[in-house]
């Protein structure tokens, strides 16, 4: 069942965080849909312009609309996550999406705000949520690729009148974490008393955390065994730091990295294990049981779980 994503955040703020999935094709959407399934735990579906572009968006949609369908217990809203404005106004006019991200941090203040409040005032006369975001993330994710000196976190005195001019419904913070497997290697964590000083500029308003993947030691150094070359220096959220961010206003968490993980951990032992096969059917099966298990763990982790 589709619900709007402000519904989701109301009951949401300062009590639990919302898992958001970034699926790419059926296997994905099957995991995830059949892990919140098994915790009652309600679901943000996410997809990217990458994902919109691998498979073809009314692709990714029949897909979404297939899932309400076989999985009629669970509770999501469907998400475009990190669009310019052409992919917000083509989301917009799908009719598929309940929420969309426009993302213009990489502009001035001034011209992140002209761009928002276009997109804010288009989506929501259909509807449609608008999440924005201020200050920049670094790291590697899709097409996202920002060199970690350019990052910058994101100002408490600034996000107060971002919302206030653009009348956003959710704000993407940069408080420390990064796109991709490398999200702390300067070791500094969450910048916590950032976040404690917006959620005083903005009290009650969801806050959204992106690149909030935990990236676990146990599937890097396994992927590496199965012939993988990731820096075993990886290193994702904490889950104390992103429990304690949940209380500081955070509803909306990301997840894309660790549901990559566990793909390339599959595959590559699949492959190694049992060079002779070829069936894609056989890495496919454990992957959605994984996933299914990863999901329903995370939710549980959040504290989502039978609150759908």
């Amino acid at each position: 069942m589709r619900v709007p994503i402000q519904t989701q955040y109301l009951q949401a703020y300062g009590r639990y965080g919302i898992g958001a999935f970034n699926v790419f094709n059926a296997e994905q959407v099957h995991g995830v849909f059949r892990g919140a399934s098994k915790v009652s735990a309600p679901v943000i579906i996410q997809l990217t312009p990458v994902a919109r572009d691998y498979l073809h968006p009314e692709m990714l949609e029949g897909i979404l609309a297939a899932a309400e369908k076989i999985y009629p217990n669970v509770t999501f809203t469907v998400h475009l996550d990190h669009g310019n404005y052409k992919h917000c106004i083509d989301a917009i006019e799908s009719g598929c999406y309940n929420s969309i991200m426009i993302d213009a941090s990489h502009e001035t203040f001034e011209e992140n705000i002209r761009i928002t409040s276009e997109i804010v005032q288009r989506a929501h006369s259909r509807g449609i949520a608008v999440e924005a975001e201020l200050g920049v993330l670094s790291g590697v994710e899709d097409d996202i690729s920002i060199d970690e000196k350019h990052a910058l976190y994101t100002d408490p005195g600034q996000a107060q009148e971002f919302v206030c001019r653009t009348g956003c419904d959710s704000l993407a913070v940069a408080v420390g974490t990064s796109h991709g497997a490398y999200k702390f290697s300067g070791g500094e964590g969450l910048q916590l008393n950032i976040l404690k000083e917006i959620q005083q500029k903005l009290p009650k308003f969801p806050l959204v955390l992106h690149g909030a993947s935990a990236v676990p030691l146990e599937e890097v150094q396994r992927i590496n065994m199965a012939g993988g070359k990731i820096n075993e220096g990886a290193k994702g959220a904490d889950d104390f730091e992103l429990l304690e961010a949940i209380g500081y206003g955070v509803c909306k968490v990301n997840i894309a990295t660790d549901m990559r993980l566990i793909w390339t951990r599959i595959h590559r032992e699949f492959f190694r294990n049992t060079p002779e096969l070829f069936d894609m059917v056989i890495p496919g099966r454990v992957y959605m049981n994984a996933l299914e298990s990863f999901v329903a763990q995370k939710c549980t982790f959040l504290k989502s779980n039978n609150r759908s």
